[in-house]
């Protein structure tokens, strides 16, 4: 895909958020005290969430993440993320329904960490 054909794809994206996606946007990290990003282009991917300042992606996964051809598309964009010095965090649409405190604190912890390992270097 062309650089313009994945920002258009991405504002798509944002404008057409799945539930989780509103859930964890709308709940959490909109005012979230270090920015977020919603479908931010990263290289020739589309990253559900994203933190500049703790080069961090946060993933949703819904049902087409499960099966094999959605794994090994799923690696691929890890495996890139991670060639980027970014680190990627999955959580399940399950998570997201079932244990969403669990989820922000999860991502809280992972953004505190990074930024105080980024302050060290």
């Amino acid at each position: 895909m062309e650089q313009d054909e994945l920002n258009f794809y991405a504002k798509t994206l944002r404008k057409n958020m799945t539930k989780e996606e509103k859930h964890i946007w709308y709940d959490f990290l909109s005012s979230y005290p270090v920015k977020f990003r919603r479908q931010k282009v990263i290289g020739h991917y589309i990253a559900d969430f994203y933190c500049a300042k703790a080069n961090l992606v946060i993933e949703i996964d819904g049902s087409q993440h499960y099966d094999e051809q959605g794994r090994e598309y799923d690696a691929q964009r890890t495996e890139f993320f991670k060639s980027k010095g970014i680190e990627v965090i999955r959580f399940l649409n399950g998570d997201i329904n079932k244990s969403f405190e669990s989820v922000c604190n999860q991502i809280d912890k992972a953004v505190k960490r990074l930024i105080m390992k980024g302050k060290s270097i």
